[in-house]
């Protein structure tokens, strides 16, 4: 029988879906791993306070070992059924960094300063617990890059607070999915920064590092990764921009380049994939959902996400390259103008989790994170 794994969840922000994802979800959970759930308790309070909550929870003392680093407050959350209080659906550990920042702080469906301080310290000691070798993996929900901002870190996402957090040089974002597997070269930066600092030498650096990775991840040995034009038509020989040069040296380093450290031990032949482009990319994502490519390289945030949200709405699942763990996280924000309502999808979230599972058991299994086919 495969042992369950240990996953730790950050909340993300209080005020946004995270706590009802959670809540609705934990039954479901906990039979797909152990689970430590990391965040402020008072996003959860402020849900006890509406009408039309399809079950209840209650806090009792903890029962298991904490974190020996850690110094916030500690419960069991349990949730019960609605009819039968005494009925516990589900039971987990709760950290909360941030004790001091209680409901009448916060407001649901408005990201603050307070919120977004509870977010960010959760994802700090999640991610710190996690590289300790407490849980196995890092599921982080949605957190406002704007209210952490009003708290004063300067920071523009996840993943670049992980990167720095684990003292990495190198992450790029990811998202998989049974149809479409996409990695980002760049992420939370303006259209026309990623025009002006365009670079041969970091393009072949990203499809190198995307392809080592997809192939350890997959197991993949003959890796196709196609990577998308900046301009219309892939500039039409240089009638719409020039930029699609530095693209073709970017791919003639990349193919000249993969490094050599990734040799099959069971065979003779380099373990290299291929890569194809610059393609334009109002075809290219039709042509790899249809399975001609098994990854897709965008070169900036917009030109990945929008055909992997229209495709794969509810499977499409974040993971981060090149951190010291597993970290995924769902495909979509902290949908504020839903928070309170009970209406929050928790299919992505779920598939998050899923995944988070997958990789660590095939970690487990093999010593390395890989992937299975989906």
């Amino acid at each position: 029988m495969t042992r369950r794994h240990r996953l730790a969840i950050s909340l993300g922000d209080p005020c946004g879906i995270g706590p009802e994802l959670l809540l609705g979800s934990l039954p479901e959970i906990q039979r797909l791993a152990e689970v430590t759930m990391v965040g402020s308790k008072a996003g959860l309070d402020l849900l006890a306070a509406l009408p039309g909550a399809p079950l209840a929870w209650r806090w009792v003392e903890p029962g298991v070992p904490l974190p020996t680093a850690f110094s916030g407050r500690a419960y069991d959350l349990q949730v019960t059924s609605l009819e039968d209080p005494g009925q516990v659906l589900a039971e987990v550990l709760w950290l909360d960094p941030t004790p001091e920042i209680q409901a009448d702080s916060l407001r649901l469906g408005e990201g603050s300063a307070a919120s977004g301080r509870a977010t960010v310290e959760a994802i700090r000691q999640a991610a710190l617990m996690t590289m300790a070798g407490f849980t196995e993996a890092l599921v982080t929900l949605p957190m406002a890059k704007a209210a952490a901002h009003l708290a004063g870190y300067d920071l523009p996402g996840h993943t670049e607070f992980l990167r720095d957090l684990a003292g990495v040089p190198l992450t790029r974002m990811a998202f998989v999915s049974p149809r479409l597997n996409v990695v980002l070269h760049t992420v939370h930066q303006s259209l026309r920064s990623v025009v002006e600092t365009l670079n041969a030498d970091e393009v072949a650096e990203t499809l190198v590092f995307s392809a080592e990775h997809f192939i350890r991840l997959t197991g993949n040995r003959n890796l196709r990764v196609a990577l998308c034009a900046l301009n219309p038509h892939a500039g039409e020989q240089g009638a719409f921009g020039g930029e699609e040069a530095l693209l073709e040296v970017a791919l003639a380093k990349a193919r000249g380049t993969f490094p050599p450290r990734l040799q099959d031990p069971d065979s003779e032949h380099q373990i290299a994939p291929s890569f194809f482009g610059p393609l334009p990319s109002d075809s290219l994502f039709h042509r790899a959902a249809e399975g001609e490519f098994d990854l897709v390289v965008a070169l900036y945030h917009d030109q990945g996400l929008i055909p992997i949200k229209l495709l794969e709405p509810t499977r499409a699942v974040n993971l981060t390259l090149g951190l010291p763990f597993i970290r995924t996280s769902p495909d979509h924000g902290t949908a504020f103008d839903k928070a309170g309502q009970w209406v929050a999808d928790a299919r992505n979230f779920l598939e998050a989790l899923r995944l988070a599972v997958r990789l660590a058991d095939r970690a487990s299994e093999a010593g390395e994170h890989r992937l299975p086919r989906p």
